[in-house]
C-alpha cells in the first residue's frame, strides 16, 4: 500500500515543475508568456492549463498539471487494467512546438495513479520529434535521458527507450513519430520513483533548451516550412489516432481544451508528399521508416 502522503508530495512536485518549466521556456522564448487557466473537474479535482502562443521562438507551448479523483468509471478500469472503485491521479504534461523547422518538437509527461485497494504506480516519459535530422542533437537528448536513468536503480534506460520506440509509432504510415526517448508505466517502486521523477523533471530541459537555442536562428526556406507543417500532420495523426491518453480523455468526457492543447496551431496534409532521394527530408523519412537506432 502506498504512503498516504505520497500523493500530496507528487502533486506538489508536479506543481513546482510546472512553474520552473514555464519560467525557463519564457526565458528561452524572450517574448511570449504563459497564460494560466484554472479549471475544475465535476466529480473531484481539477488542474491548471498554461499555454504560450505566438512567441518569438515557440509558435505554441503548453504545460499542464492536473489532480483528479473520484469513482472510477468503467472506461478508466479498462484503460488501467486493474480493478478499481475509486481512483486518484496527478500529473504534469508538456509539449513545445518551435517556429523554426530546424528546432524539434518536445513532449514529456510524468504521472502518478492510485486506486482503492492499495495499487499505486508512476508513469511518464519524454520524446523528441525533429523535422530535420541533426544527429548530434539527438545523441545529446538521449545521453541526458540515459544519464538521468543511470542515477536511479529503479530506472531502465534501454528498456524504457525500447518501450518509447514501440509506443510512438504510426502503424498506418509505417513510421516512428520521432527519434524516441523513454516511456514507462505501472512502475510500483514508489519512493524510488518519486525520487526519479524529481530528478527527471528537473532535467527535462537540460538537453532540449540548448538544441532550441542552437537551431532557432537557422535560415529556412518556404519549402522547409512546408515540410515542417507536413510533418506536424504526422504528429496530429498519432495524437488523435493512437495516443492512449488522448483517446481515453476524449472517450471519458475529459476537458477537451486541455486534452487537445498538445496539437500544433498550423499543419497541412498534401497528397503523396514524398521527398526526393538525397534530400535532408528523405534522410529523416528513411530514418523514421527504418528500425530504431541506438543513439548512444
Amino acid at each position: 500500500m502506498s504512503d498516504p502522503l505520497l500523493r500530496h508530495r507528487a502533486e506538489a512536485l508536479f506543481a513546482r515543475l510546472q512553474d520552473e518549466v514555464c519560467a525557463r521556456l519564457e526565458e528561452l522564448d524572450g517574448a511570449a508568456r504563459f497564460g494560466r487557466d484554472e479549471w475544475r473537474r465535476p466529480g473531484g479535482g481539477g488542474g491548471t492549463t498554461r499555454v504560450l502562443a505566438d512567441g518569438a521562438v515557440f509558435e505554441k507551448g503548453a504545460c499542464n498539471v492536473s489532480t483528479v479523483w473520484g469513482p472510477a468509471p468503467p472506461a478508466l478500469v479498462e484503460h488501467l487494467g486493474v480493478a478499481a472503485g475509486e481512483f486518484f491521479a496527478t500529473g504534469i504534461s508538456m509539449i513545445f512546438h518551435p517556429r523554426n523547422p530546424h528546432a524539434p518538437t518536445m513532449h514529456a509527461n510524468l504521472r502518478y495513479f492510485e486506486c482503492d485497494g492499495g495499487a499505486a504506480w508512476f508513469g511518464g516519459g519524454q520524446d523528441l520529434t525533429p523535422y530535420y535530422l541533426y544527429a548530434d542533437d539527438v545523441r545529446a537528448f538521449h545521453r541526458n535521458l540515459a544519464d538521468c536513468c543511470a542515477r536511479h536503480e529503479v530506472a531502465d534506460y534501454p528498456a524504457w527507450k525500447a518501450w518509447c520506440d514501440r509506443y510512438f509509432h504510426l502503424p498506418c504510415r509505417g513510421e516512428a513519430r520521432g527519434v524516441g526517448g523513454i516511456f514507462y508505466d505501472h512502475v510500483r517502486e514508489l519512493e524510488p520513483m518519486l525520487a526519479f521523477s524529481e530528478d527527471f523533471g528537473e532535467h527535462l530541459l537540460a538537453a532540449y533548451a540548448p538544441i532550441v537555442a542552437r537551431r532557432r536562428e537557422t535560415p529556412t526556406t518556404p519549402a522547409q516550412e512546408r515540410w515542417h507543417l507536413l510533418r506536424r500532420g504526422r504528429y496530429v495523426e498519432f495524437n488523435l489516432l493512437y495516443d492512449r491518453g488522448t483517446r481515453f480523455g476524449l472517450q471519458t468526457g475529459g476537458r477537451t481544451e486541455s486534452i487537445l492543447v498538445s496539437l500544433p496551431p498550423r499543419v497541412r496534409w498534401d497528397y503523396l508528399a514524398e521527398p526526393a532521394a538525397g534530400t535532408p527530408e528523405r534522410e529523416l523519412l528513411d530514418l523514421l521508416r527504418g528500425p530504431p537506432r541506438d543513439w548512444l
